[in-house]
């Protein structure tokens, strides 16, 4: 049976950024700037958001040759129908949180 919880701060504070972008392709390392959260706790919460069809993720060929690949990601129909839904409620990010 599926649990219908609220979304935590940290998923709020990513839905709030990649709403302020709703169709650009977001880095990884941008989201991390932008929320002030930990790599240990964004990158877990964009794979559970892309399960949950709130996301989505493809990965980019690097910019330079010799450079490794990049997942990028951005807010799916669904995605930013929540954050519409949330919108009045949601922390704005300011890339000083520091939720870990």
């Amino acid at each position: 049976m599926a649990r219908n919880r609220s979304p935590s701060k940290q998923m709020r504070l990513v839905l709030a950024s990649l709403s302020q972008q709703r169709t650009a392709w977001r880095h990884g390392y941008d989201l991390l700037k932008e929320t002030g959260l930990s790599s240990g706790t964004l990158y877990p919460l964009l794979m559970r958001m892309t399960d949950q069809g709130l996301v989505e993720a493809e990965w980019r060929a690097p910019a330079q040759i010799g450079r490794p690949p990049r997942h990028v990601y951005r807010l799916t129909a669904s995605g930013f129908a929540l954050a519409l839904e949330l919108a009045g409620d949601m922390p704005v990010p300011s890339g000083k949180e520091g939720l870990a």
